[in-house]
């Protein structure tokens, strides 16, 4: 991008498979590499960033290349999101965990001429809370939160002990996500 004013691009990324929906609507730098997205993505859904993860864009995976890839993986780190998103309406998949294999779309909203650089990824608003890691995909979770809620279910105790007593699934605090986004060094 030619200018020294970066335009900003207004995501919308939405967990696939979750009803209601699961989802957060970010900003971001357009110059912004896939690697720092996906750390983006990360703390803007609540992830910890224990798995691997790939994007996919038509037919192109973006990840970090190794050589035991059994289709071609395009290096993330090279990777900016205004040359694979390119116009407002376009979409891509973000795969997190292939074991539990949560996919979320990226719809690329709108794009934004800031009146200034955009300081750092900044999220503007999103619904519920993330799925625990490692509970299965999205239909473990959502076996998982019938059990917290059934007291007679066998395992309800050891599920609820697993999932923590506090965790609430209409939780969503954009203002922590916004605290860790700040806390990112740099932004493209």
């Amino acid at each position: 991008m030619a200018s020294s004013i970066v335009p900003t691009y207004q995501l919308h990324v939405t967990l696939q498979g979750s009803d209601p929906p699961i989802w957060r609507k970010i900003q971001v730098p357009a110059t912004i590499p896939l690697d720092r997205l996906h750390r983006v993505l990360q703390i803007a859904m609540g992830w910890d960033d224990d798995h691997l993860h790939q994007f996919i864009a038509g037919k192109k995976r973006y990840g970090i290349p190794s050589p035991g890839d059994f289709v071609r993986v395009h290096d993330e780190r090279q990777a900016r999101l205004y040359r694979v998103l390119m116009k407002p309406r376009q979409r891509m998949l973000y795969e997190y965990d292939f074991g539990d294999g949560w996919m979320h779309e990226i719809l690329l909203e709108e794009v934004l001429r800031p009146e200034q650089a955009l300081e750092h990824p900044v999220c503007i608003a999103g619904e519920r809370a993330c799925p625990p890691e490692d509970c299965g995909g999205i239909w473990g979770y959502y076996e998982l939160l019938e059990i917290a809620r059934d007291p007679e279910h066998p395992e309800h105790e050891d599920r609820l002990e697993w999932l923590g007593e506090d965790f609430d699934p209409e939780a969503f605090d954009r203002e922590a996500v916004n605290r860790w986004l700040q806390q990112m060094d740099g932004t493209a």
